[in-house]
């Protein structure tokens, strides 16, 4: 068993975990913690609790030390140059021309990086973009270009279901999403019925095909020819949830059959 906690960074305020280290936690405290090859500053959102770290999808990484007071200068400091640093990078890249829109940008806590996540639809060539930063802020500098998905995650916004967008509000990683899922589930193929607002295929179609794949085991096909009370019919509808399907016989009658 190992002892974790969740964080949220202050500026998008989604729960990461992290184990504790050794610390002695509570929720509200400020914390330095391992992020992308450096350090950050986060608060402790949840108080500490055991998890069997045996059945964790991959190895948390570790809070460093809790942050003091000059941590916590340092990290508003950083915030404000990196608003100064961020559209000065848009001038750039408006002055190479460049087809990419610039999200946000964030230094590590000690400013040994500079990170500029952008959204392109196509692969950019951003190599003299990154050397005239790096001659200005005179520091290492990352590009990072992120998808369409991870976009609507940082943008937020409210799906069709009347919720905040489950990517901005709790999912950490992407599944792959397939339309097959869609057809599984009896949807309508319809791009404003499936789609997300980021324009892909809604991540929650994921999160009910498993179990619409175990529930249509025992249930026919549609045109599958069905034998009910001595008549031969085919398969014409079927309901997954209520565990029904209907029957149409050669004469246009129809049976409803229940499992």
């Amino acid at each position: 068993m190992e002892e974790i906690v969740g964080v949220t960074f202050l500026k998008d305020g989604r729960i990461t975990y992290y184990y504790t280290n050794g610390f002695e936690l509570k929720k509200g405290m400020n914390v330095l913690v391992e992020f992308n090859k450096g350090l950050r500053l986060a608060r402790v959102f949840t108080e500490p609790h055991k998890i069997d770290s045996t059945k964790l999808d991959k190895p948390l990484l570790k809070i460093r030390k809790i942050a003091s007071k000059k941590d916590y200068f340092n990290h508003m400091e950083n915030l404000k140059e990196a608003k100064i640093a961020l559209k000065k990078c848009r001038n750039l890249v408006k002055k190479y021309r460049l087809n990419m829109n610039v999200m946000d940008a964030y230094y590590t806590l000690s400013k040994d990086q500079l990170v500029f996540r952008f959204y392109a639809e196509t692969r950019v060539d951003f190599r003299e973009l990154a050397k005239e930063l790096a001659s200005i802020y005179k520091t290492r500098i990352e590009l990072r270009q992120i998808g369409v998905r991870d976009k609507a995650k940082e943008v937020g916004g409210i799906g069709m279901c009347g919720q905040k967008l489950c990517c901005a509000r709790f999912l950490k990683e992407f599944d792959s999403v397939s339309i097959s899922m869609a057809k599984n589930q009896n949807l309508a193929l319809s791009p404003n019925k499936i789609n997300g607002i980021c324009g892909r295929l809604l991540c929650c179609l994921k999160y009910e095909d498993e179990c619409y794949s175990k529930m249509k085991k025992n249930l026919p096909k549609i045109d599958d020819e069905i034998t009910v009370d001595s008549q031969v019919g085919k398969v014409t509808k079927v309901d997954v949830l209520k565990q029904k399907y209907t029957v149409t016989f050669p004469n246009g009658t129809e049976q409803e059959v229940e499992l």
